[in-house]
């Protein structure tokens, strides 16, 4: 269907086949025209909330996000299809939303989770407004967020870690070691290829990051180590990836968690996730008086108030500075003697020279 008004030409699919039916539709649209009324109406009246759904994950998520948020919005949105999927876009409403929350709330989802679900539907909705002007209206800015309890996050002592290597198998030792001296996710560990070490210079390089960027960063020796042992193997079996599956394939997720659970519950360490060891990379590198800046970049966090969650401290590694206390009231009390020295000294020459 397409015709000229006002010396603008526009164009739009009835989304039939049927002529007879094409007619019908365009000379209602004809009528709508002649009344004034067809410039009132949005695409969004017309598009289902699954639509814009498909269209921001083909277009949008997929091209600009890394592919482990993209896999993470394609959950998301399966949970809001289920909801909103039928609706058009134009019919939800912040009351619709604010159902949905306590809804979620009711079947167990968490704060963080369901305030995960309602920024990607906004932002799903804020670009059907500024790019594809399918709607006018955010019905999501108007609705409030869960409130987050932000716990303390859990790094690993080290006698946790000690007792935890000890009840892992060696595939998994090297993994765990590695974690907690470079920091990295989960998925960058699976997916590190021997391409993007470089055993001469000590470094690694991150390609597929959040961000899309790449960094390039230094080892320690003790990650150093792992590698050379790993070394030898990929060597003689043509490895691709540094820790890779009995079939010399990319190591999966479940089945890495699997046996990472299993370690900890023999360790008996409570309450302690995989992501944790990123945790207890970041608490390390604060303890012993790495600068917030340099955790940022090692760490490659986006901004510092993203590490300083990360940046605890335990009781002895606070001991140096209560200590700077005393050192204070030290300095005062020597001052104190020092001057009564001078005073009892100076007494004393005054009583010798007196005649």
């Amino acid at each position: 269907m397409g015709f000229t008004h006002q010396g603008r030409q526009y164009r739009q699919s009835t989304e039939t086949e049927d002529k007879a039916l094409a007619q019908r539709i365009f000379d209602k649209v004809k009528g709508e025209l002649a009344e004034g009324k067809w410039f009132e109406k949005l695409p969004g009246e017309s598009y289902r909330f699954k639509d814009l759904m498909a269209k921001y994950l083909n277009e949008y998520s997929a091209a600009n996000k890394a592919k482990t948020s993209h896999v993470r919005d394609k959950s998301l949105i399966a949970h809001l299809n289920k909801t909103f999927g039928e609706l058009y876009l134009t019919d939800i409403t912040s009351v619709i939303i604010s159902e949905y929350k306590v809804r979620r709330r009711s079947e167990g989802a968490s704060p963080r989770t369901i305030n995960y679900e309602l920024t990607l539907m906004s932002h799903a909705y804020s670009i059907a407004i500024r790019e594809w002007e399918w709607v006018n209206d955010n019905p999501v800015k108007r609705v409030k967020k869960e409130r987050v309890h932000n716990t303390i996050e859990r790094w690993l002592s080290l006698d946790e870690e000690e007792r935890l290597l000890k009840a892992s198998p060696k595939w998994l030792q090297e993994i765990i070691i590695f974690a907690i001296n470079t920091g990295l996710r989960q998925s960058e560990l699976l997916n590190l290829t021997w391409s993007q070490i470089d055993l001469f210079r000590r470094t690694i390089t991150i390609t597929e990051q959040k961000n899309h960027g790449i960094d390039t960063l230094p080892l320690n020796e003790t990650a150093m180590q792992v590698l050379r042992g790993r070394e030898a193997a990929a060597s003689s079996e043509l490895q691709d990836y540094v820790f890779p599956n009995t079939l010399n394939k990319r190591k999966g997720n479940r089945l890495l968690l699997k046996g990472f659970y299993s370690a900890i519950k023999k360790a008996e360490i409570k309450n302690f996730r995989f992501h944790d060891l990123r945790h207890t990379f970041a608490t390390r590198l604060v303890q012993q008086g790495v600068g917030i800046l340099e955790v940022q970049k090692l760490g490659r966090w986006k901004t510092t108030s993203m590490v300083m969650r990360y940046a605890h401290h335990n009781t002895e590694s606070l001991r140096p500075s209560i200590e700077a206390m005393d050192v204070i009231k030290n300095q005062k009390f020597i001052t104190i003697l020092s001057q009564s020295k001078k005073i009892r000294s100076g007494e004393r020459h005054l009583k010798l020279v007196s005649p």
